[in-house]
């Protein structure tokens, strides 16, 4: 419909996750009304966060360091490991306050529709990690849909045979729902009521 700048901020906008065609536009619209000076912060946060920005060498959360905050923490349990598929999955964990160990974020799911398979995910670094013997559970906390699933099955029967406890997190979370959009109480009740995996 639009041409021009003002169609190719629409489209590039539209490519982000969550925003359709008509936020997309409503985004756009919003930008070209701000304030020049309110634009350009914006920008350069973007741009700032894009160059600073890195994974974590040891989690492969989101650091602006060699390693995370989370896995500097001494105070931290280092006997517990909770997977999760994304960087937000830690952030919506960590405001329960329910959890006190380590995390590694494989960086997805594995989803054959989108050709996603073990292989493209961080479980290799995360059999490093158990591999000196140290860590006694891993938490699988993959989303609760059929790709969060199949990746939490994968990883069971890939941790198991290892004799360590994995458990998954418990009921509370809706199935087909986000880690990321669950409320606190929710994802607090979750943790508290993990189960072990056979």
């Amino acid at each position: 419909m639009y041409e021009g700048v003002i169609g190719n901020l629409i489209e590039k906008l539209g490519k982000m996750p969550g925003i359709g065609p008509k936020s997309a536009q409503r985004i756009a619209f919003w930008i070209l009304e701000a304030d020049r000076d309110d634009i350009t912060e914006l920008a350069n946060s973007i741009l700032e966060a894009k160059a600073k920005v890195r994974f974590c060498q040891t989690c492969f959360n989101v650091s602006e360091a060699d390693q995370c905050r989370i896995c500097l923490d001494t105070r931290r349990d280092q006997t517990i490991i909770c997977v999760v598929e994304e960087s937000k999955d830690v952030i919506a964990i960590e405001k329960t306050r329910e959890f006190k160990g380590r995390y590694h974020v494989l960086g997805g799911a594995i989803s054959p529709i989108d050709g996603i398979g073990p292989d493209d995910l961080r479980i290799k670094e995360l059999l490093a990690r158990l591999a000196n013997g140290n860590i006694v559970e891993v938490i699988v906390a993959t989303d609760p849909n059929l790709e969060g699933e199949a990746t939490a099955t994968y990883l069971t029967r890939l941790l198991v045979p290892m004799g360590i406890t994995v458990s998954r997190l418990a009921s509370g979370l809706p199935v087909g729902g986000d880690l990321e959009y669950a409320d606190e109480v929710t994802l607090g009740r979750a943790f508290e009521g993990r189960r072990q995996v056979q």
